[in-house]
């Protein structure tokens, strides 16, 4: 958190959208879900609904949307900017009158709080978007870096590779900014629909939410579990991974359905090497039903091609054979290390790994079969006459609020 700005000042920050830039004619609306998701992760409500931060106000100009707070509110408002979608970056910036020396001015205590930060090299760049103001970005940038060199000539100018930048923007005022901080990008939450995720308690079916919840869409997720055969913890591990990303995706309905009776059948009446893709088809089907209940328009589930035996093209292949439903599956080109790099950065990673495995793990046979025909998978499948057993599972759903901010009412 920026701790060199002028003491008093309320804390401003400047975000700048992402790719709904390019939406052409549909971008006030990529630009009003953005919005309302930044005042949702703000806790700002409406006039019935203040939410429990006071003084934060929200603005927007042409191509960049502002954020001004109590000093006390700074850390909450960077945690916020933090998670989310569809800004490719925000800085906390100061702001001055658009003259000529006020901005260099600006420019000589940003260079110094680069120099007191441990930074020793620099550049300057400059966007004039009022074309009034006198000098142009190139005179911006000279003229800057002359006055930053005789107040702190230890911070030399290197234009290739600088440790800093200290950003120029000439709007309706003009902004003064470094240290900006890299956004999540991606697209708003909730402009791309929604989808229900198959969420397990491993490492994949998270990144996954995460990764389609950059593409705007809004998550449910459905667990499934089999008590005895899996335990409370392997539950409540499900539910900590549902409140990671519902914090990036403005929360999450955890629907838990219970497989017990399910995996019995299947483990009584399947041959053993068909007993996972048998399970995911039933898993599938489930979700499908439940998809349609919640009005979710597809299915999204962590697979990786050929990762475990179940995500060979050919066992993908019968898992989905009896849906409508598209199923989405962000990772499937991804390799474990990408997975697991961004599974530590959005923090599921540590929870993850756990060791209370789900119901998948536990019924896993020794020797799957890896290329199964659709067409003798929906022949097993068909046999044990799941459906009544589904429906009863899904009747008796449970379902938990994860990661909901304060005023959104799922």
């Amino acid at each position: 958190m920026r701790d060199d700005l002028p003491p008093g000042e309320a804390p401003l920050y400047i975000l700048k959208p992402g790719e709904l830039v390019l939406k052409g004619g549909n971008r006030k609306s990529f630009e009003q879900v953005l919005l309302r998701n930044l005042r949702a992760l703000l806790e700002l409500g409406g006039k019935k609904s203040p939410g429990r931060l006071r003084g934060i106000r929200v603005e927007e100009a042409r191509d960049r949307y502002f954020v001004r707070c109590p000093a006390e509110a700074a850390r909450r408002v960077e945690e916020a900017l933090d998670r989310l979608f569809g800004i490719s970056g925000w800085a906390r910036t100061r702001s001055c009158e658009k003259t000529v020396e006020a901005v260099f001015a600006a420019c000589v205590k940003e260079g110094e709080a680069l120099y007191s930060r441990g930074l020793r090299s620099y550049k300057i760049e400059a966007r004039r978007t009022d074309k009034s103001f006198p000098l142009d970005s190139y005179g911006i940038c000279a003229g800057a870096g002359q006055a930053i060199g005789n107040k702190t000539p230890e911070l030399r100018v290197e234009v290739h590779s600088p440790q800093g930048i200290i950003q120029v923007e000439i709007r309706e005022k003009a902004y003064v900014y470094s240290l900006a901080r890299r956004g999540l990008r991606g697209l708003p939450v909730g402009s791309a629909g929604r989808g229900l995720l198959l969420l397990s308690g491993g490492i994949d079916s998270p990144v996954a939410g995460f990764r389609m919840a950059s593409r705007g869409m809004g998550l449910d997720a459905v667990y499934f579990h089999a008590f005895p055969y899996t335990g409370e913890e392997a539950r409540q591990k499900a539910v900590r991974l549902a409140e990671i990303v519902g914090h990036y995706a403005l929360g999450i309905r955890l629907w838990t359905v219970s497989f017990t009776e399910v995996q019995r059948r299947i483990k009584e009446g399947a041959a053993e090497a068909w007993r996972t893709v048998i399970l995911r088809m039933a898993m599938m089907e489930c979700a499908e039903k439940l998809a349609h209940r919640i009005k979710a328009k597809c299915l999204i589930t962590g697979e990786s091609l050929s990762q475990v035996a179940s995500q060979t093209v050919e066992n993908i292949a019968c898992t989905q054979s009896l849906l409508q439903l598209p199923v989405l599956r962000p990772l499937i080109g991804a390799d474990k290390e990408e997975i697991i790099r961004l599974a530590q950065d959005i923090g599921s990673y540590e929870i993850s790994i756990l060791p209370y495995e789900d119901c998948c793990v536990l019924f896993s046979p020794p020797h799957p079969v890896l290329r199964g025909s659709v067409e003798e998978a929906r022949k097993y499948y068909e046999a044990l006459e799941l459906g009544e057993e589904i429906d009863r599972a899904l009747e008796e759903r449970t379902m938990e609020k994860c990661g909901f901010p304060a005023t959104i009412s799922p």
